[in-house]
């Protein structure tokens, strides 16, 4: 059956959410947005340029105080708002995601549910936000500290999951006392607006939370503009470095949750089946495209070839789908667009001629009513070498690469040998094990024996190259409050 067109009946004609008006003329140009499932353009997206940049920050601003003054359970009260209208509009929500980016329905319906629990989760924070009594004895004072936003935060999300990236990021940021200014890639627009009027209708005053959609000048702008005290990106490491060089100018704090090539530990006591699993979820989930996907599996030579036979069966009845219909796993849809389509492939191709790995399935763009998306069949190597390209550079598609190992001493010599460290996945049934291995890996999070998300109350992030800062939990109201210490002689 062919693929059906972008679900573009919910549609909003796109633009930029600057206060409480949609800015459909800008100074920043325009982007053909292109259906990924069919490789055909839908509508004009207006970008912002550094004119809107400047119009959003000065509108962030004069909020700002506003904002800060509420009080706290009023402020608690218009998240819980947003959280319960991210639930009541979570079909509509899910169909412009799918839009957006042609990931599948199951991904795209469960998305505003997720973002709905960390809008929620974060509430409770509002009224709780205080500082601590400082013991500052012998001196005879009296000291306090103050957990104060930064400000005016910029927020870059990016274009694998805008609508958990927006939860994950301005929840927290919002419950601090900070207003937040959004650029959504121009590749993904759609669920990003629809999220800010959604704002808008819980109460949330205009200029609180705006939607810039918008490339690399609205991106730079927004990074390097003196009127933003605090930038967050999610991305590339290669962009995320530009980020922190762009944020040099004025000095503004920095967090980046940037890319990583995380490894799947399958040890010889594991539950082989469940453990081959999450290398499956691996290339399923986004196609592939997801920062902590456990892309890298690394199975134990004495069960290294039955492994590798129960990945080569399950993957060849991995059927690519209509993200529409795409309802539940194992369908996979395609991805971003034609760009990124021609990269992995040159991936793939330069790793079968370099001999980097043996290509086990896969290795083909889509065929039959998948041939004009940006379809890629998922694609296994094993045999590969952990220090070569393949195993070390983040591939961002539906490829898999299997290297053996002997011990536990060199899987986790394995794990760590990379510059990412942001996740890490560990299947054993020693409990001894678990815990010795966990405290040695390189990454900011750590899964044992299975994968059910990122859930709203736990610090995320990684170490090395994968990033600075923690999102979820108090750490990611930490995030976007600063303490001020006062003192007060007795």
């Amino acid at each position: 059956m062919p693929v059906q067109e972008a679900p573009l009946d919910l549609l909003p004609e796109p633009g930029l959410l600057i206060g409480e008006k949609v800015l459909r003329s800008t100074s920043g140009g325009v982007h053909l947005h292109v259906y990924a499932p069919t490789g055909k353009p839908t509508v004009e997206v207006p970008l912002a340029g550094p004119k809107e940049i400047d119009l959003a920050v000065e509108t962030a601003r004069k909020a700002l105080v506003g904002w800060r003054a509420m009080p706290a359970g009023v402020r608690r009260d218009v998240l819980l708002r947003l959280a319960q209208l991210l639930r009541d509009h979570h079909e509509e929500l899910g169909r412009l995601a799918i839009a957006d980016n042609g990931a599948p329905a199951y991904v795209h319906m469960h998305a505003p549910f997720a973002a709905a629990e960390l809008f929620a989760y974060n509430a409770g924070w509002v009224d709780k936000i205080g500082g601590d009594v400082v013991n500052t004895h012998p001196v005879p004072s009296f000291d306090y500290t103050l957990d104060e936003p930064y400000g005016v935060v910029g927020v870059v999300i990016p274009w694998n999951g805008p609508i958990h990236a927006i939860g994950m990021t301005c929840a927290p940021a919002l419950a601090a006392g900070n207003c937040v200014i959004v650029k959504p890639p121009e590749l993904t627009p759609f669920a990003a607006l629809r999220m800010g009027r959604l704002a808008l209708d819980a109460g949330l005053p205009p200029g609180v939370l705006q939607i810039v959609p918008g490339g690399p000048a609205a991106g730079k702008a927004l990074v390097t503009h003196p009127g933003v005290d605090k930038v967050h990106f999610t991305g590339s490491d290669a962009i995320g470095k530009k980020v922190l060089a762009g944020a040099l100018h004025t000095l503004k704090p920095v967090g980046l949750e940037l890319g990583g090539k995380s490894a799947n530990i399958i040890f010889s006591d594991a539950d082989l089946v469940q453990a081959a699993s999450q290398s499956l979820a691996a290339i399923i989930n986004l196609s592939g495209q997801g920062c902590i996907n456990g892309t890298r599996v690394l199975v134990q030579a004495s069960v290294y070839d039955q492994v590798i036979e129960i990945i080569r069966a399950a993957v060849e009845h991995i059927p690519l789908g209509d993200p529409v219909t795409a309802l539940a796993p194992p369908a996979m849809g395609p991805v971003i667009n034609e760009a990124a389509c021609n990269r992995i492939m040159g991936v793939i191709e330069r790793t079968k001629d370099l001999g980097e790995g043996r290509l086990l399935t896969g290795g083909e763009r889509g065929t039959g009513d998948f041939a004009h998306g940006y379809y890629i069949q998922p694609t296994v190597f094993v045999d590969v070498d952990n220090s070569s390209r393949l195993a070390q550079e983040e591939i961002f598609g539906p490829v898999l690469a299997v290297i053996r190992f002997t011990d536990e001493e060199e899987a986790v010599r394995l794990a760590n040998d990379t510059r990412f460290g942001l996740a890490a996945y560990v299947q054993t049934k020693d409990l001894r094990r678990v815990h010795r291995v966990s405290a040695a890996l390189d990454a900011g999070n750590v899964w044992v024996n299975g994968f059910v998300g990122i859930h709203e109350a736990v610090p995320f992030g990684g170490v090395k190259q994968s990033g600075t800062g923690r999102l979820g939990g108090i750490a990611g109201i930490r995030e976007f409050t600063r303490p001020k210490n006062v003192w007060i002689a007795l």
